[in-house]
């Protein structure tokens, strides 16, 4: 069964996208998290699986979620290369990514297990209960990013809007290819 999105879910999709606990289910490979240093941005691997796909499984072990979480902050925190006076900021961001996270394995974990016994209204029920928690999420992400932009010097900022349109980009391309598409 091909899962399709109506044009006007798109941007939701896209922005729920956006939220760390999302990206942190993604399937790609586990390797462990890296030491911040000071390197040009890259792109991050898409997204493998579609979102209501993921939402529908249960999750992969918090070990994992935890891993791919540990990965994208530092992944993040090499990018934009924070430094020590930006630091405090960042480690409110990366509270929040980590909170989010452990949030969203919860909830997940939660549908997984009534899944296979639910029917089609509550299985709508339990996406919709997903799809707000992800916007809370991305309320409490942007606010505590927002504090972070705010105090880079406009070349970081530069940085961080490259990072992130790279991102925007990759994972619409690949919402293309997966089929998708607006």
């Amino acid at each position: 069964m091909k899962l399709t999105f109506p044009s006007n879910l798109a941007p939701v999709a896209v922005a729920a996208m956006l939220c760390v606990p999302v990206t942190a289910m993604a399937q790609s490979p586990s390797t462990a998290p890296t030491a911040p240093t000071t390197v040009a941005p890259t792109a991050t691997a898409p997204m493998t699986t579609a979102p209501a796909a993921r939402m529908a499984a249960p999750p992969t072990g918090n070990s994992q979620m935890s891993q791919r979480v540990e990965q994208r902050i530092n992944e993040l925190h090499t990018q934009l290369r924070i430094t020590a006076a930006e630091q405090p900021q960042w480690d409110q961001f990366a509270a929040v990514m980590r909170d989010n996270a452990r949030d969203m394995d919860g909830l997940l974990e939660q549908r997984g297990q009534q899944f296979a016994s639910m029917n089609a209204l509550q299985d709508m029920q339990s996406y919709e209960q997903l799809a707000e928690k992800h916007a809370e999420h991305l309320q409490k992400l942007t606010a505590a990013f927002e504090t972070l932009y705010n105090q880079l010097p406009a070349n970081q900022k530069q940085m961080a809007d490259q990072v992130f349109r790279a991102q925007a980009q990759q994972r619409e391309q690949h919402a293309m290819q997966s089929g998708h598409s607006r």
